[in-house]
Formats: C-alpha cells, structure tokens, sequence
C-alpha cells in the first residue's frame, strides 16, 4: 500500500532500512552505482543490477538513485558550489519544493541522505501535490534567518505551479518572511528547472540535472542543517568518510 502520510518524519520501514548495521552495504551499493554512471551505462538498468546484487529494498534503492554520481559529475558539481560568504549582496535563487522538503524532513526526524556530490537530499519523491505540514513555517523561517546572517540581498523563491497547492503555498512563504532584511520574491512558474539552469545567480537546490547544468549554486539545506538541527536524522552514503566535502 502507498504511503498517504501528510507528515515528513520517518516512513515505518526507514529505521530497519538505514539501520547502522545495514549502511556498509549502502555505501558499497553507492558506490558500483558511482562507478557504472561514470562509464555511461543506463541509470535505470544500472539501479536494477545495482539493488538487486545487494538485495536492496524499495527505499534503500530510492537513497541509492539519490546518492550515487560518477566522479566526474561530483567534480563537476563541486567545481561550482559557492560558500557562505559568497552569498553577501547576492540575489539566490531557490528550488522552493526541493530545499523545502529536506528541511521539512529533517525538522520531523526523516531520514537526510548526504550523497556522493556533497548535497544533501531527502528519500521523499515529490509529486504533483502538496500538503502544508506543522514544519512548513518553521523551515521556510530557518531559510529567512541563514540567508539574512548571510547578508544576502535578494532571495528568488520557485515553486511549480503545476503542483497543487502551490499558490496556497507561496501566500505562506511571503507571510513568514515579512520584515525579512532580504528582498523576497515568490514566483510561480511552469518549470522551475528550466528557471534556475537559465539564471545568473547562485541556485540552492539539490536536483542533480540542475546541479549539472547550472553557473553556480549553494549548498542550502546542508548548510541549515548543519547549523540548526544538530539532532538531525543524517545518513552519510558517501564513498568513505575521506570523500571531499
């Protein structure tokens, strides 16, 4: 049966799936993942091979697709990422759902997975619907707060409108920011993807097609994370505990 929850803590299965014990073998699964994708073999065939040779179960090959990068890609990506300080007098644009999301997840305990690239990502998949939960306004509040210790002059906030309850959304998000030392604008637009490639600011998003084809972007969620849930529920699948940050 599908999981209905309209909350972003854990699923039932994650505490078995991600269990300490069970974490060698993810981080192993990761990285012949890693390895295929960087001789170009079929990502779907590959995670098949992949989860089926460890005998993953559904939400461990959700993580292990969300993980993985060839070491070119995390190159690549790392090449780009901006830190903090260069955020001061910029314009940010944000992936409102997918920075959204993690931090909703981490707020209500779900599992964060830090990939391969250094991002990191919920196991949640985002669909054509949204539902407010009790960490919506807290999250889009830790966004408002970094970015203005930051200095960040602009904030750009996308949501997909096709999404439902996205309008609804944005109201909430000019609400909480209110007062905000930043200038907000939450815009709503047929695809947000297309938006951040295109853009000349830095992006905060953790979407691998736009971390690959984006000038520059910034490690948002980690970087909330990292400063303001310390309890955070953070699963490292990375190549080992040397992997680059």
């Amino acid at each position: 049966m599908p999981d209905r929850r309209s909350w972003r803590g854990p699923h039932p299965k994650d505490r078995e799936c991600f269990a300490p014990e069970s974490l060698p073998n993810l981080r192993a699964a990761v990285d012949d993942l890693s390895w295929l994708r960087q001789r170009g073999y079929s990502s779907k065939a590959a995670v098949a091979l992949v989860g089926n040779r460890h005998a993953l179960r559904d939400r461990q090959r959700m993580a292990l697709q969300r993980c993985a990068a060839g070491e070119t890609e995390s190159r690549h990506r790392r090449s780009r990422q901006t830190d903090r300080a260069s955020l001061r007098g910029e314009t940010i644009v944000i992936d409102g759902y997918n920075v959204l999301l993690t931090l909703e997840a981490g707020l209500s305990g779900g599992v964060l997975l830090l990939a391969r690239d250094g991002a990191l990502r919920d196991v949640a998949a985002m669909s054509a619907h949204y539902r407010r939960v009790e960490a919506t306004r807290p999250a889009i509040v830790l966004i408002a707060e970094f970015l203005k210790s930051c200095d960040c002059r602009n904030v750009i906030f996308y949501l997909d409108r096709p999404v439902s309850n996205s309008a609804r959304l944005g109201r909430v998000v000019e609400s909480a920011v209110a007062g905000s030392s930043s200038r907000w604008d939450v815009r709503l637009v047929e695809h947000v993807d297309r938006a951040l490639k295109a853009s000349p600011h830095i992006v905060a998003t953790a979407d691998s097609v736009v971390l690959d084809r984006c000038d520059r972007w910034f490690n948002l969620a980690r970087a909330i994370v990292e400063q303001a849930m310390p309890d955070a529920w953070i699963v490292d699948l990375r190549a080992s505990v040397r992997a680059t940050k």
